[in-house]
């Protein structure tokens, strides 16, 4: 079997990377990433990955940077690490300063070149792990995947470099549930004589939503989706609106549902149930389970014919739709005068149940059912 590595930065990944001068020369700055250790150590001791430190050390070695402040911080970096049981299989450190242009300096290959001759590496099962975008440009350089420390992706621009990293997180624990359980996203094109719907998810997302339905509120209410059950989530319709709404949203709301089904896969280590919340004069409950059978209870009732151009009618039939195709049973409840509240409440309340029953705990990774299967 082939080996698989995670080249780890170290300035910014393993530690925090000091302000202003960026060198961690003095004991007073060293300051380790939150979770680093435990997430670490997981990693090591249950998955197959070798270890690599792969860091950029300016002018390490000159008077800019001199050797005896360096290696004191650094050493003691390794030793705490190798306390908690996790070693470096490599260290490579480049000392040059940006300007030389150095074939070792990231995200230049040239500390690397065995790795990429050596046929006993999966580079494609691999990954780059850093804060910088030179840390996915290594990954592209090497043909691994990346997993960037940043909140989001907005710092890369290239579209080539976004399809390398395939995770942006400041969250240790995130990149250790990446690594072990994968990725859960889905992608659904679902298209009939009346509607033509291309659904694309990622639930360990951040909110990101590019959502075009034809309809003006539809939109707004999956945007609640998205934004409240902090996953990514892209949808295009394209509906047979000059009949009326109907197909449109039924439809949707089955391939949002089917994708639902599909980016949990076998539903190992999620919490599997949801349950409220307020919004002005309203009080929404919706309670879920993703335990493979579709119920929907639906205690709402709107007196408005429309809501925006969205028809009120059509709520408990995208509801219904939804809870078929994802194989869940929804408890839905909305008492209060505002119409616009209320259903707002009911999407957000839903997005908010959703948030909670598709969490994920690595370390209790087991099916959330007693007949060992959902």
């Amino acid at each position: 079997m082939k080996k698989k590595v995670l080249f780890i930065d170290r300035d910014g990944t393993l530690v925090i990377e000091p302000p202003v001068d960026y060198q961690l020369d003095a004991f007073e700055k060293l300051e380790f990433y939150p979770y680093v250790f435990r997430n670490l150590h997981f990693i090591r001791t249950r998955l197959d990955f070798e270890f690599v430190m792969v860091t950029n050390q300016d002018g390490l070695g000159t008077s800019s940077f001199p050797e005896e402040t360096f290696w004191p911080v650094h050493n003691l970096i390794l030793k705490t690490f190798a306390n908690e049981g996790i070693t470096f299989d490599r260290i490579c450190i480049d000392r040059s300063f940006p300007e030389e242009n150095a074939p070792t300096r990231k995200p230049r290959t040239g500390m690397l070149t065995d790795f990429l001759d050596n046929d006993t590496y999966d580079l494609a099962g691999s990954f780059v792990i850093g804060d910088r975008v030179t840390d996915v440009e290594l990954a592209k350089n090497l043909g691994c995947r990346a997993i960037l420390l940043q909140p989001d992706m907005s710092m890369i621009k290239e579209a080539d470099l976004k399809k390398t990293c395939v995770l942006a997180t400041t969250d240790w624990n995130k990149i250790a549930e990446f690594l072990f359980a994968g990725e859960r996203t889905a992608e659904v094109r679902r298209t009939t004589k009346e509607t033509d719907i291309h659904i694309c998810m990622n639930l360990d997302g951040n909110g990101t939503c590019h959502i075009q339905t034809g309809l003006g509120f539809f939109n707004h209410m999956l945007e609640q989706i998205a934004k409240h059950g902090g996953i990514d989530l892209d949808i295009d319709v394209k509906g047979d609106l000059e009949v009326d709404e109907h197909h449109t949203i039924e439809d949707t709301a089955i391939a949002l549902g089917e994708c639902l089904n599909q980016a949990l896969g076998n539903k190992r280590g999620i919490e599997r149930y949801g349950y409220c919340l307020p919004m002005d004069d309203c009080l929404c409950r919706v309670a879920l389970d993703f335990g493979g059978r579709s119920w929907l209870v639906w205690n709402a009732s709107f007196h408005r014919e429309k809501i925006g151009d969205m028809p009120t009618e059509m709520f408990l039939h995208f509801f219904k739709s939804l809870s078929d195709a994802a194989r869940m049973n929804l408890n839905i409840c909305a008492e209060g005068e505002n119409e616009h509240h209320k259903i707002e409440g009911i999407f957000k309340a839903f997005a908010r149940s959703l948030k909670m029953a598709i969490r994920r705990d690595i370390y209790h990774f087991e099916i959330p059912s007693s007949k060992g299967t959902l």
